[in-house]
């Protein structure tokens, strides 16, 4: 939930907030403008909210797909951010890691927003919520308004979802993935390599109890995503191995971004989310 008294913290914080984020993603962008001129572009996916003028239709007559011409004036250089909701992003509390997700995702729309940049937000689980690209105040509140209305559900398809997400992007932009990253290491990887000519960052969004597991004997355990429950028996050797497995998994991402010159963060749902923003800035 993004409340009244993390946007006043977030006001608070935005000075260096803004210093930090601008160095990263605003100064070597180029300033090429598109829009609507004379002289068509290229294509780019719908979006909803997207002008029903701009669809062409001759490529929907051949691919069943909804693209709209994109013209010589249209600023099409800008901060996309995609957060996670799949159901095992629920867990978690009192914060969830959805929550502390979108918290982190506001915040960066916020730093766009500070310097009258446009940015596009989106949220993925078995299928990619996609929301139009704009600048400014109302964006920002449209933004703050669907998050704290969502509700976290289903099985993540990252793979489909960045795929998609791809369609969208015609020249180096800033994107920044949000998630536990729960799915196969091989989607993960592929998915990420789909985007890596882009200024690329991965958040890692974990909950402490995963982190370090403290579970203890005869449990039952219930898969979100799956719905699977399953009774097992949690040993001191069954702790170990899960977090050398956890771990395993973690290196594995961050070895592939460090691969493709993506910055990968692993941020825990405990730590005071000012702290992790200047982490995930520094």
């Amino acid at each position: 939930m993004i409340t009244a008294d993390f946007l006043s913290g977030l006001d608070r914080f935005s000075l260096i907030v803004k210093k930090r984020v601008t160095s990263n993603y605003a100064g070597g962008r180029a300033s090429t403008a598109l829009g609507r001129g004379v002289t068509i572009k290229d294509h780019r996916i719908y979006a909803p909210g997207d002008d029903f003028k701009l669809i062409d239709w001759k490529i929907y007559a051949r691919t069943d797909d909804l693209y709209v011409r994109r013209y010589e004036e249209e600023r099409n250089l800008m901060v996309h951010i995609i957060i996670d909701c799949s159901a095992s992003m629920g867990f978690g509390k009192p914060l969830s890691k959805f929550d502390y997700a979108s918290m982190i995702g506001v915040g960066f729309a916020y730093l766009a927003m500070q310097d009258n940049e446009k940015f596009q937000f989106s949220t993925f689980s078995e299928g990619l919520e996609l929301f139009q690209s704009k600048r400014g105040l109302k964006q920002l509140a449209a933004m703050i308004d669907y998050l704290n209305e969502v509700k976290t559900g289903g099985h993540s398809q990252f793979m489909n979802a960045i795929t998609k997400y791809k369609k969208l992007l015609s020249s180096r932009s800033m994107i920044i993935i949000i998630s536990d990253f729960l799915f196969p290491v091989d989607d993960i990887k592929n998915g990420l390599c789909l985007v890596s000519r882009h200024d690329l960052h991965v958040i890692h969004v974990l909950d402490p109890a995963e982190w370090d597991l403290k579970l203890d004997g005869d449990v039952k355990l219930h898969d979100s995503e799956s719905k699977q429950i399953m009774r097992t028996y949690i040993s001191p050797r069954i702790r170990q191995r899960y977090q050398e497995r956890l771990e395993a998994h973690i290196s594995t991402i961050d070895a592939t971004c460090t691969q493709i010159s993506a910055r990968f963060n692993v941020v825990k749902t405990d730590t005071p989310i000012f702290d992790a923003f200047y982490e995930l800035l520094n």
